[in-house]
């Protein structure tokens, strides 16, 4: 999983940003913007699909995500996209998006069955700790 074993990619591009500032003691070392345009354009570079994909362009897959920062903890907002990087984590994504299919609505699964996929889960986990 690109997003470790936590699957929070905002935590890992925050983390990307600050040991970029540690590493340079530069502070204003890999500014928001810069990190995002790493998880995104620059992760689809890397896999040689900046064709296809890591930018909202037309004739490409629109993957995306909708984050809720209207609640109180995430007050005060003075930079959007400081505030992704350095304050959003992945209880705030409400919405996702892949190729333009709707994935996850008001943080509920649309085309898997959660429960299914729990029972699963516990099987397979019974299953490796009987090995």
């Amino acid at each position: 999983v690109a997003s470790n074993n936590d699957i929070d990619m905002l935590a890992e591009m925050q983390t990307a940003s600050f040991l970029g500032k540690d590493r340079s003691g530069d502070p204003a070392a890999l500014p928001a913007a810069q990190v995002i345009e790493m998880g995104t354009l620059n992760g689809a570079r890397a896999l040689g699909l900046e064709g296809s994909i890591g930018s909202l362009e037309v004739g490409k897959s629109a993957d995306f995500i909708a984050l809720d920062l209207a609640n109180l903890e995430s007050q005060p907002m003075y930079d959007p996209v400081a505030h992704c990087i350095y304050s959003a984590q992945r209880k705030h994504v409400r919405h996702v998006w892949v190729a333009g299919r709707q994935l996850l609505k008001d943080r509920q699964l649309t085309t898997l069955d959660e429960t299914a996929i729990l029972a699963r889960t516990r099987a397979w986990s019974k299953r490796i700790r009987s090995v």
